[in-house]
């Protein structure tokens, strides 16, 4: 009993630390990441030190720009884009957007739209971009907005279309209906930080 006991337990600390980054995979120390998007890359009421891309230039040990800007909607994005990348000119960008555009009920075609035409800006200039996925209401719970997936589906990106949908579905995550706390931007910024590390290889030719 003892020993299954045990078993039991390891079993059971595998699943909760499996998204973990572990570190076995690192980039380069000079790559530069712009984590672009809305209030939850700028990191809505929890220390600047605790949103998610200064987690995760922790996790990478590089350099993580936080673009994000509170309220902001896609088109809005668009166009600021061009501009944040000609400052940084980055390797890889990570986009976290459309949030502002669920929540305002603006049209997904749109959204979808919008969020498309960043991908294609960034894929010119041979950046890596890797896309969260936001979730929306669908019934009784949060599911990860079905754009992301075509989206990710037809410009051939990776997507990391977990997190936010367990984040935002667990009060002990968030501060309020739309913001991860502390706790739930770690959960987010090791999500991501596998999902780069798996998907950016440096020497990856320009589109």
């Amino acid at each position: 009993m003892v020993f299954l006991a045990i078993i039991a337990i390891i079993f059971f600390n595998f699943l909760q630390n499996e998204d973990e980054f572990d570190g076995s995979i690192m980039l380069p120390y000079e790559t530069k990441v712009v984590a672009f998007g809305d209030s939850i890359t700028y990191g809505y009421r929890v220390d600047r030190d605790k949103s998610y891309p200064s987690q995760l230039a922790n996790l990478l040990q590089v350099e993580v720009i936080n673009e994000g800007r509170n309220g902001e909607l896609s088109r809005e994005g668009l166009r600021r884009l061009p501009s944040v990348l000609d400052k940084y000119n980055p390797q890889i960008l990570i986009i976290c957007h459309g949030g502002n555009d669920i929540i305002r009920k603006k049209s997904l075609f749109k959204t979808k739209e919008n969020i498309i035409k960043m991908i294609k800006l960034a894929k010119k200039r041979g950046i890596h971009v890797v896309l969260i996925g936001v979730p929306m209401v669908e019934l009784f719970s949060l599911r990860t907005a079905q754009i992301y997936f075509e989206i990710a589906d037809e410009l051939g990106v990776p997507l990391e279309s977990e997190a936010l949908e367990t984040i935002l579905s667990d009060d002990s995550l968030k501060i309020d209906f739309i913001h991860p706390n502390e706790k739930g931007y770690e959960i987010l910024s090791n999500k991501v930080a596998n999902i780069v590390t798996s998907t950016y290889l440096p020497t990856e030719p320009s589109y």
